[in-house]
């Protein structure tokens, strides 16, 4: 195949059979150029940044047209503006995270020079959910650029318009042996998990992430898998609930629940669930005053996905539950894609919405009288992408951090710790495994090389047999000095 119609199959739908080419070009360019220069990496990075500027009302269109709805100001916020921090981020700090690290030298290898040595990996494959299909493309695609490497995109099926726009921005911007996204059905999706990437990323489902897992190891291929899981939020006795309830309404609200790190439930103290509802309502209601023709409030992605909302609710109904839909204007959803946040009250476990991550606008409220309790009950639980827990009290919330894990934490707030550049983003056992962003994104898509560099003097000659040599005695009586027995 040439060329010219490998660009033109990066920029469409691409057959499973034909990925390996694509493949094959970029590796055969990064071992013509396995070590980018700084200047050329920030190159790359400005072209996005570019591209991003110039596209922006586009971008945002097209998210709007495959929700059906989508508000133009979520896009913004949720997905260009943190995409230009994290290129601004990498920008700044490039020269310092590719600079070669001192390392001790230890006893044993003097005298030397010992460091750490950082390089691209070579080509990093990423496969782009539909939740946020600019910024779960993109963000990872920026770190990979500044660690040096070539990337292969596979598009969400599920977010065509949003696909094809970014695709042609990416021909438009880099060649193909330097940045390519291709579409496809999940076939294409399935093939492209199991090609031989250097570093694959996979933000989806836990399901999928177990699949993809197996596709990988095949070839040994390292993984990135941002996968999700049911987020709690717990709110103190002793924080105001109706600020948490305000701050949980936003969160909640955003992209009608469909990101990874939504709120999934909310613990509250019993007594003070009546007042929780009543503000959260509140909120929603003043933020969205009308659901169906109102261009800020988010559709469902799907009919398919919001059949399995429903089901959820009907689940929930069925077995005792009371549902609480915020609709202001009582409005007939139906023929639309839209669905009020409702929330769940006196949910039980045996109800979908406490065992499935909900991924919409649904949201069970837990009541509980022990905190101690309720915190057993979240660590029993696989481990969620985000943690989010509502006190004022510095103390509390250290103990918190100390004795729960999640993929990250917002203390007092919901959603913000994905858009902080300065810190890794990753989940952990259920909700996945490595990092992007920040300085642990750079190092996730590069290679941390130890070298040891000696000089003229070479030790190791009076040391080496026979033993029992003079110097070889010297040297394990300063060892034996230093490495006495340590009192327990």
């Amino acid at each position: 195949m040439t060329a010219s119609c490998l660009d033109t199959l990066a920029s469409a739908s691409a057959n499973a059979s034909e990925l390996p080419l694509l493949l094959a070009r970029q590796k055969q360019a990064f071992m013509d150029s396995p070590a980018p220069t700084r200047e050329k990496r920030i190159q790359n990075l400005n072209r996005l940044h570019n591209a991003l500027l110039e596209h922006r009302q586009a971008l945002a269109s097209a998210v709007s047209q495959d929700f059906s709805g989508r508000s133009t100001a979520e896009t913004e916020l949720a997905e260009i503006l943190p995409l230009l921090e994290g290129i601004a981020y990498y920008r700044k700090r490039l020269k310092r995270l590719m600079k070669p690290q001192r390392r001790h030298a230890p006893l044993t290898v003097m005298p030397a020079k010992v460091e750490v040595h950082v390089q691209p990996l070579g080509v990093v494959g990423i496969v782009v959910p539909w939740n946020f299909p600019i910024f779960l493309a993109l963000s990872p695609l920026i770190g990979a650029l500044a660690a040096g490497n070539r990337v292969m995109l596979k598009s969400s099926e599920f977010a065509p318009a949003t696909g094809q726009l970014l695709q042609a921005i990416l021909a438009e911007n880099f060649d193909a042996d330097e940045v390519c996204m291709v579409g496809g059905d999940v076939d294409i999706a399935t093939a492209f998990t199991r090609l031989p990437f250097d570093h694959l990323v996979f933000t989806g489902s836990t399901q999928v992430g177990r699949h993809v897992m197996r596709a990988a190891a095949d070839n040994l291929t390292p993984v990135t898998l941002e996968l999700g899981g049911k987020s709690p939020a717990i709110i103190h006795p002793d924080f105001p609930v109706d600020e948490a309830a305000r701050r949980l309404a936003f969160g909640k609200s955003m992209n009608a629940g469909q990101i990874c790190v939504s709120p999934d439930y909310v613990f509250c103290h019993e007594d003070k669930i009546s007042e929780f509802v009543r503000t959260f309502t509140g909120a929603v209601e003043q933020a969205y005053p009308t659901l169906v023709d109102n261009p800020d409030y988010t559709a469902i992605i799907s009919e398919r996905q919001k059949q399995r909302l429903e089901s959820y609710l009907e689940d929930a109904r069925t077995k005792g539950a009371t549902l609480i839909p915020i609709n202001p204007s009582g409005e007939d959803m139906s023929g639309t894609r839209k669905m009020p946040l409702t929330l769940v009250l006196n949910a039980t476990t045996d109800m979908k919405v406490l065992q499935e991550e909900i991924f919409g606008p649904i949201l069970p409220v837990v009541g509980y009288r022990d905190l101690d309790a309720a915190l057993h009950e979240v660590r029993a639980r696989p481990r969620p992408l985000a943690l989010y827990y509502f006190d004022w009290d510095k103390q509390r919330g250290n103990q918190i951090l100390q004795t729960t894990h999640s993929g990250g934490v917002c203390i007092n707030d919901t959603l913000s710790h994905v858009t902080a550049d300065d810190i890794p983003f990753g989940g952990i056992g259920d909700s996945g495994m490595g990092h992007y962003h920040g300085r642990e994104g750079f190092l996730t898509f590069s290679k941390t090389k130890g070298v040891v560099r000696k000089g003229r003097i070479n030790l190791a000659a009076l040391v080496a047999p026979p033993w029992g040599n003079t110097l070889f005695k010297l040297m394990m009586s300063l060892q034996a000095l230093r490495f006495r027995r340590i009192k327990p």
